[in-house]
């Protein structure tokens, strides 16, 4: 069974993760996935983690399509790709409007013909081609990689709804999503198909309080899914009335009203949390309605994280 992590953990150095990460596969860890937010780009702690054990399935989830330009993230793939071939795994997705516009200053085309049109450039120039000619939501001009993989990375596509998942299902090697609830896995799946890769970020809480649980998991949800994407997404849950309240003091500018009024029901769905091995066991349920690929994030409880990570071991 596959059993990934995220990296870099929340508040641990990079440089920290070396002894972490040489050890995981002994651990039963599978894969290694990194993220990329406000942190830690995707590709630095997947180049590092390349050197200190070779033995580990790498992944981005994900890397946003409208950051890099087509060419620099073929670059850095197939750079990563001959670093770990046949060990890395590209996924890429839409990422949000915060990100790519208020914090990149980049313009938010359409996120599905952006998303598809990388895709397909990436397909061609992982294979060799020389890529020229007009996408829908972008030109290439004469771009060629100087040296195309060798053994040329699966590409992922991050996915919450129909349309990105039938996607995915067509042209991608699998889809990786986020922000789900064991149960939820089901709906994803019946609209991804059976025979591609389905991989979710899992956000885990290693503690027995309870209540420190679930005052994390508010914030986070608080934060996370008032998102457009991630409200749409849930709203196709079926959580869109559990989650109006939130949303209304969210777009209120009360954002300690909108954290009260996350429902504990909702919280204890999409936060795993407990004894490690109570955790193990409901990411178990993932994996037992359709998950391929559990990532999970170790969430912050005020012990070492390094720790923690390793008592999630299989």
């Amino acid at each position: 069974m596959a059993w990934g992590l995220t990296v870099p953990l929340t508040g641990v150095p990079i440089r920290q993760h070396r002894s972490l990460i040489s050890e995981l596969a002994s651990l039963g860890f599978t894969d290694l996935w990194s993220a990329e937010v406000a942190g830690a780009d995707a590709f630095t702690p997947l180049v590092l983690a390349s050197e200190w054990d070779d033995r580990l399935r790498l992944g981005t989830a994900v890397v946003p399509v409208h950051t890099r330009g087509p060419a620099a993230l073929a670059m850095s793939a197939a750079a990563l790709a001959d670093l770990a071939p046949g060990r890395f795994v590209l996924g890429i997705g839409a990422s949000s409007e915060t990100i790519v516009t208020g914090w990149n200053g980049i313009a938010y085309d359409p996120p599905y013909a952006r998303t598809r049109d990388v895709l397909r450039f990436l397909r061609s120039a992982f294979a060799g081609e020389k890529v020229d000619g007009e996408f829908d939501s972008f030109t290439i001009r004469r771009f060629r990689l100087e040296k195309a993989p060798d053994v040329p990375p699966p590409i992922m596509l991050a996915a919450l709804r129909p349309q990105m998942l039938h996607l995915a299902a067509r042209e991608a090697d699998g889809a990786i999503t986020n922000w789900l609830s064991a149960d939820d896995v089901r709906k994803v799946r019946a609209e991804l198909g059976p025979d591609k890769e389905l991989a979710a970020r899992i956000f885990v809480c290693v503690t027995e309080d309870a209540e420190m649980a679930r005052n994390i998991g508010r914030f986070l949800i608080a934060t996370y899914l008032t998102v457009p994407g991630y409200s749409a997404f849930h709203d196709w849950l079926g959580r869109g009335e559990a989650m109006k309240p939130m949303r209304d003091a969210w777009a209120a500018g009360d954002k300690n009203a909108a954290m009260a009024a996350v429902p504990v029901e909702v919280i204890d769905d999409l936060i795993v949390h407990g004894s490690p091995e109570e955790c193990r066991a409901q990411i178990g349920r993932y994996v037992a309605n359709g998950l391929d690929t559990p990532i999970i994030a170790a969430l912050p409880t005020g012990t070492d994280l390094l720790t923690t990570a390793r008592s999630l071991a299989l």
